[in-house]
């Protein structure tokens, strides 16, 4: 990670564009945001979109604008995103879900730095720094036709490949402090600190969501310590190894079987909620189960959805 910082430095003050490839929840967005904070465009907007997060036929509109009339809904001229960041960065996250279409139209963007409205015919000249992310391996998604070969090498100028936290387990405890502080600050509550036994676990754990489920375990232990100390009690079973039954059983000694076996399926779907940064078609797919099946279950379970955080 130090050497990627070091990079990050000495490649803020061009205008090159940048790849940043990694796990969901490694820090595509801060590394993002660390260029653009130490290049020349750093007092200029820093604009990030989600770009696999836009539905389709919106992502183009979003990006370019659009005139009066180009569509049903166009009830008024809008700008697109390029002309919100015009002197600054356009941060393109999950690039690799962009359609074909909408990737020539972005390949025009970084070779004549010109673009239309969704609609017009007028062209708009502007001065925007790309930075790119995805979680594919968009050399793979190029073989299989999936995105765009003359796309990927106009893309592929500065290129970061971020480990997942898994591969650099010594920054677990930095990491955690600096989360318990901010979350510790943000309800005004005394600095909480990890047990050993606590600590252990985390650095024992495989960290699948990576810096983002790191986060949001330490949000949890924070909102729901009634001491300084955060210990085991306070981590999420599935990051201690504690078994969810176990668990329950230990405090609920005298609760009917179906109390027991909903509350399973609650800390079973929060867990999962909290890993796929509250992203409800995320988790969704990763149960193998239609999103309205597990909408129905959020639902009968009173789950509370949390706000989704930004790509960490």
């Amino acid at each position: 990670m130090l050497r990627i910082f070091d990079t990050v430095a000495q490649i803020a003050p061009s205008r090159s564009t940048v790849l940043i490839q990694g796990e969901s929840g490694t820090g595509k967005e801060l590394i993002a945001k660390a260029v653009h904070a130490n290049s020349p465009r750093k007092e200029k907007p820093f604009v990030p979109v989600n770009t696999g997060a836009v539905p389709t036929d919106l992502l183009e509109s979003t990006l370019f604008g659009h005139v009066k009339g180009a569509f049903t809904s166009a009830v008024t001229a809008k700008k697109g995103l390029f002309e919100v960041a015009n002197g600054g960065t356009l941060f393109l996250d999950e690039i690799g879900t962009m359609p074909l279409d909408t990737q020539a139209k972005i390949l025009r963007v970084l070779q004549d730095k010109r673009f239309m409205h969704l609609g017009g015919t007028q062209e708009i000249q502007v001065d925007v720094r790309i930075i790119t992310a995805t979680n594919v391996d968009l050399r793979q998604a190029v073989r299989e036709g999936k995105f765009r070969e003359d796309l990927f090498y106009r893309l592929d100028v500065i290129r970061f490949e971020l480990p997942p936290l898994r591969a650099r387990r010594e920054d677990i405890p930095a990491l955690a402090t600096h989360f318990l502080r901010r979350y510790s600050d943000e309800n005004e509550l005394p600095m909480r600190t990890l047990s050993p036994e606590a600590l252990r676990a985390l650095m024992d754990y495989d960290w699948p969501g990576n810096v983002r489920e790191l986060e949001n375990v330490m949000e949890r232990g924070v909102v729901l310590s009634t001491s300084q100390h955060i210990g085991l009690e306070l981590l999420p079973p599935h990051v201690t190894g504690k078994s969810y039954s176990s668990s329950l059983l230990e405090h609920s000694t005298n609760a009917s079987l179906f109390d027991i076996m909903e509350d399973i399926e609650r800390r079973i779907i929060i867990d999962k909620l909290e890993r796929c940064n509250w992203n409800q078609t995320e988790a969704a797919e990763q149960f193998r189960i239609p999103l309205s099946t597990l909408n129905q279950k959020i639902k009968r379970l009173s789950v509370e959805i949390k706000k989704r955080t930004r790509e960490a």
